[in-house]
Protein backbone atom coordinates (compact mmCIF):
# COMPACT_ATOMS: atom_id res chain seq x y z
CA UNK A 1 0.00 0.00 0.00
CA UNK A 2 1.19 3.54 -0.93
CA UNK A 3 1.44 6.08 1.91
CA UNK A 4 -0.88 9.35 1.57
CA UNK A 5 0.69 12.94 2.52
CA UNK A 6 -2.19 14.85 3.87
CA UNK A 7 -1.37 19.33 3.94
CA UNK A 8 -4.20 19.69 6.70
CA UNK A 9 -5.56 22.07 9.20
CA UNK A 10 -6.44 24.28 6.27
CA UNK A 11 -9.05 24.11 8.75
CA UNK A 12 -8.50 21.11 10.93
CA UNK A 13 -12.25 20.31 10.98
CA UNK A 14 -12.70 19.62 7.57
CA UNK A 15 -8.83 17.59 7.68
CA UNK A 16 -10.75 14.86 9.74
CA UNK A 17 -13.49 13.89 6.97
CA UNK A 18 -9.85 13.48 5.07
CA UNK A 19 -8.37 10.99 7.61
CA UNK A 20 -12.19 9.14 8.47
CA UNK A 21 -12.97 8.84 4.83
CA UNK A 22 -9.07 7.54 3.34
CA UNK A 23 -9.43 4.92 6.31
CA UNK A 24 -12.70 4.45 5.71
CA UNK A 25 -12.58 3.35 1.98
CA UNK A 26 -8.85 1.34 2.67
CA UNK A 27 -10.90 -1.00 5.10
CA UNK A 28 -14.13 -1.42 2.53
CA UNK A 29 -11.72 -2.68 0.04
CA UNK A 30 -9.33 -4.49 2.25
CA UNK A 31 -11.79 -5.91 4.76
CA UNK A 32 -11.03 -6.58 8.60
CA UNK A 33 -9.40 -3.58 10.73
CA UNK A 34 -7.30 -2.54 7.75
CA UNK A 35 -6.52 1.49 7.30
CA UNK A 36 -4.09 3.59 5.38
CA UNK A 37 -0.57 4.23 5.50
CA UNK A 38 -0.82 7.58 6.37
CA UNK A 39 0.85 10.79 7.11
CA UNK A 40 -0.52 14.48 8.30
CA UNK A 41 1.13 17.88 8.17
CA UNK A 42 -1.19 20.59 10.02
CA UNK A 43 -0.38 24.30 9.45
CA UNK A 44 -1.70 26.36 11.94
CA UNK A 45 -4.68 28.04 10.11
CA UNK A 46 -4.84 31.48 11.08
CA UNK A 47 -1.05 31.74 9.72
CA UNK A 48 -1.88 30.92 6.56
CA UNK A 49 -5.55 32.39 6.99
CA UNK A 50 -3.91 35.77 7.21
CA UNK A 51 -1.93 35.63 4.58
CA UNK A 52 -4.34 34.75 2.01
CA UNK A 53 -6.03 37.91 2.87
CA UNK A 54 -3.20 39.65 2.94
CA UNK A 55 -2.61 38.65 -0.95
CA UNK A 56 0.44 36.79 0.21
CA UNK A 57 0.45 33.85 -2.05
CA UNK A 58 3.50 33.42 -2.00
CA UNK A 59 4.33 33.10 0.84
CA UNK A 60 1.61 30.29 1.69
CA UNK A 61 3.11 28.56 -1.51
CA UNK A 62 6.54 28.46 0.31
CA UNK A 63 5.04 27.16 3.48
CA UNK A 64 2.79 24.10 1.85
CA UNK A 65 5.72 23.54 -0.32
CA UNK A 66 7.70 22.99 3.24
CA UNK A 67 5.29 21.04 4.61
CA UNK A 68 5.02 18.69 1.62
CA UNK A 69 8.59 18.44 1.72
CA UNK A 70 8.47 17.24 5.01
CA UNK A 71 5.84 14.67 4.28
CA UNK A 72 7.63 13.33 1.68
CA UNK A 73 10.89 13.12 3.50
CA UNK A 74 8.90 10.83 6.13
CA UNK A 75 7.73 8.71 2.93
CA UNK A 76 5.06 9.89 1.54
CA UNK A 77 4.23 8.75 -1.90
CA UNK A 78 0.99 11.20 -2.49
CA UNK A 79 0.16 14.54 -1.59
CA UNK A 80 -3.17 16.12 -0.88
CA UNK A 81 -4.07 19.85 -0.20
CA UNK A 82 -7.20 19.62 2.04
CA UNK A 83 -8.62 22.24 1.01
CA UNK A 84 -9.59 24.24 -2.21
CA UNK A 85 -8.77 27.44 -1.63
CA UNK A 86 -5.21 26.65 -0.80
CA UNK A 87 -4.86 24.36 -3.89
CA UNK A 88 -3.92 27.44 -5.46
CA UNK A 89 -0.54 26.84 -4.61
CA UNK A 90 -0.53 23.31 -5.57
CA UNK A 91 1.92 23.89 -8.29
CA UNK A 92 4.05 25.63 -5.84
CA UNK A 93 4.02 22.42 -3.68
CA UNK A 94 4.53 19.77 -6.86
CA UNK A 95 7.29 21.87 -7.67
CA UNK A 96 9.19 22.30 -3.73
CA UNK A 97 8.80 18.03 -4.37
CA UNK A 98 9.30 14.69 -6.00
CA UNK A 99 5.89 13.37 -5.83
CA UNK A 100 3.20 14.22 -7.26
CA UNK A 101 -0.02 16.35 -5.73
CA UNK A 102 -3.44 15.34 -6.37
CA UNK A 103 -4.92 18.39 -7.14
CA UNK A 104 -8.74 18.49 -5.66
CA UNK A 105 -10.71 19.73 -9.00
CA UNK A 106 -9.06 16.73 -10.63
CA UNK A 107 -10.98 14.48 -8.30
CA UNK A 108 -14.48 16.32 -8.69
CA UNK A 109 -14.02 16.98 -12.18
CA UNK A 110 -13.66 13.37 -12.70
CA UNK A 111 -16.89 12.53 -10.63
CA UNK A 112 -18.99 15.08 -12.48
CA UNK A 113 -17.86 13.96 -15.91
CA UNK A 114 -18.70 10.04 -14.72
CA UNK A 115 -22.74 11.42 -13.96
CA UNK A 116 -22.51 13.06 -17.43
CA UNK A 117 -23.28 16.84 -15.86
CA UNK A 118 -22.85 19.72 -18.67
CA UNK A 119 -23.78 21.88 -16.08
CA UNK A 120 -22.82 22.51 -12.64
CA UNK A 121 -22.86 25.23 -9.63
CA UNK A 122 -19.75 26.23 -7.63
CA UNK A 123 -20.27 27.27 -3.62
CA UNK A 124 -16.80 28.14 -2.02
CA UNK A 125 -14.20 30.89 -0.31
CA UNK A 126 -14.52 33.88 -2.47
CA UNK A 127 -11.02 32.77 -4.15
CA UNK A 128 -12.43 29.73 -5.18
CA UNK A 129 -15.41 30.95 -6.83
CA UNK A 130 -14.41 33.96 -8.27
CA UNK A 131 -10.43 32.89 -9.40
CA UNK A 132 -9.39 30.71 -12.14
CA UNK A 133 -7.35 28.14 -10.25
CA UNK A 134 -10.41 26.00 -9.65
CA UNK A 135 -13.02 27.28 -12.15
CA UNK A 136 -10.63 26.38 -15.44
CA UNK A 137 -9.56 23.50 -13.93
CA UNK A 138 -12.87 21.97 -13.60
CA UNK A 139 -13.98 23.89 -17.15
CA UNK A 140 -11.34 21.64 -18.91
CA UNK A 141 -13.25 18.60 -18.09
CA UNK A 142 -16.16 19.64 -20.42
CA UNK A 143 -18.70 21.20 -18.44
CA UNK A 144 -19.92 24.60 -17.40
CA UNK A 145 -19.05 25.78 -13.98
CA UNK A 146 -21.60 28.78 -12.56
CA UNK A 147 -21.40 30.71 -9.35
CA UNK A 148 -23.91 32.86 -7.58
CA UNK A 149 -24.64 36.31 -7.78
CA UNK A 150 -22.26 39.04 -5.92
CA UNK A 151 -24.27 39.44 -2.47
CA UNK A 152 -24.12 35.30 -2.66
CA UNK A 153 -20.78 35.11 -2.78
CA UNK A 154 -20.19 37.85 -0.32
CA UNK A 155 -23.08 35.43 2.47
CA UNK A 156 -21.21 32.18 1.12
CA UNK A 157 -17.63 33.63 1.49
CA UNK A 158 -18.40 35.20 5.24
CA UNK A 159 -19.99 31.66 6.52
CA UNK A 160 -17.00 30.01 6.21
CA UNK A 161 -14.23 31.94 7.67
CA UNK A 162 -16.52 33.35 10.23
CA UNK A 163 -18.70 30.13 11.07
CA UNK A 164 -17.54 26.97 9.68
CA UNK A 165 -13.76 27.13 9.76
CA UNK A 166 -14.02 27.85 13.48
CA UNK A 167 -16.72 24.72 14.03
CA UNK A 168 -19.84 26.51 14.46
CA UNK A 169 -23.15 25.34 12.15
CA UNK A 170 -25.77 27.74 12.70
CA UNK A 171 -29.34 26.84 10.89
CA UNK A 172 -29.59 30.25 9.62
CA UNK A 173 -26.39 29.43 7.36
CA UNK A 174 -27.52 25.88 6.90
CA UNK A 175 -30.86 27.73 5.47
CA UNK A 176 -28.98 30.24 3.18
CA UNK A 177 -26.88 28.16 1.71
CA UNK A 178 -30.03 25.35 0.69
CA UNK A 179 -31.07 28.67 -0.65
CA UNK A 180 -27.99 29.18 -3.10
CA UNK A 181 -28.49 25.58 -4.37
CA UNK A 182 -31.71 25.96 -5.14
CA UNK A 183 -31.03 29.28 -6.99
CA UNK A 184 -27.94 27.50 -9.06
CA UNK A 185 -30.45 24.89 -10.16
CA UNK A 186 -33.13 26.86 -11.05
CA UNK A 187 -30.59 28.30 -13.40
CA UNK A 188 -29.99 25.13 -14.87
CA UNK A 189 -27.37 23.48 -12.74
CA UNK A 190 -27.92 19.48 -12.80
CA UNK A 191 -25.47 19.17 -9.36
CA UNK A 192 -23.73 21.82 -6.90
CA UNK A 193 -19.69 21.39 -6.17
CA UNK A 194 -19.23 21.74 -2.43
CA UNK A 195 -15.97 24.02 -3.10
CA UNK A 196 -15.03 24.53 -0.25
CA UNK A 197 -14.44 21.32 2.67
CA UNK A 198 -16.03 23.08 5.45
CA UNK A 199 -19.32 23.31 3.29
CA UNK A 200 -20.19 19.58 3.44
CA UNK A 201 -20.35 19.82 7.24
CA UNK A 202 -23.04 21.96 7.26
CA UNK A 203 -25.20 20.69 3.99
CA UNK A 204 -25.70 17.16 1.99
CA UNK A 205 -28.16 16.24 -0.41
CA UNK A 206 -30.73 15.22 2.15
CA UNK A 207 -30.90 19.29 2.36
CA UNK A 208 -30.94 20.18 -1.30
CA UNK A 209 -33.36 20.20 -4.66
CA UNK A 210 -30.31 18.75 -6.98
CA UNK A 211 -27.38 16.57 -5.81
CA UNK A 212 -24.45 18.42 -3.75
CA UNK A 213 -20.77 16.89 -4.69
CA UNK A 214 -18.50 16.97 -1.31
CA UNK A 215 -15.21 17.75 -2.74
CA UNK A 216 -13.28 17.15 0.36
CA UNK A 217 -15.12 13.04 0.05
CA UNK A 218 -14.18 12.78 -3.02
CA UNK A 219 -10.73 13.82 -2.87
CA UNK A 220 -9.78 11.60 -0.06
CA UNK A 221 -11.78 8.49 -2.15
CA UNK A 222 -9.19 9.44 -5.04
CA UNK A 223 -6.42 9.45 -2.66
CA UNK A 224 -7.49 5.86 -1.00
CA UNK A 225 -7.95 4.56 -4.62
CA UNK A 226 -3.84 5.74 -5.39
CA UNK A 227 -2.40 3.94 -2.03
CA UNK A 228 -4.41 0.94 -3.16
CA UNK A 229 -3.34 0.92 -6.94
CA UNK A 230 -6.98 1.41 -8.13
CA UNK A 231 -5.54 4.94 -9.96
Amino acid sequence: MRTIGLIGGLSWESTIIYYQIINQRVRERLGGSHSANSLIWSVDYTTVEDLIFADRWDEVGTMLADAGGKLERMGAELLLICSNTFNRVSDEVARGTGVPVLHIADAVGAEVVSRGWRKVGLLGTRFTMEEPFIRDRLAAYGFEVVVPGRERRELVHRVIFEELVRGLLRPSSKEAYVEIVAELAAEGAEGVILGCTEIELLISDKDTVVPVLPSARLHAEAAAGFALGES
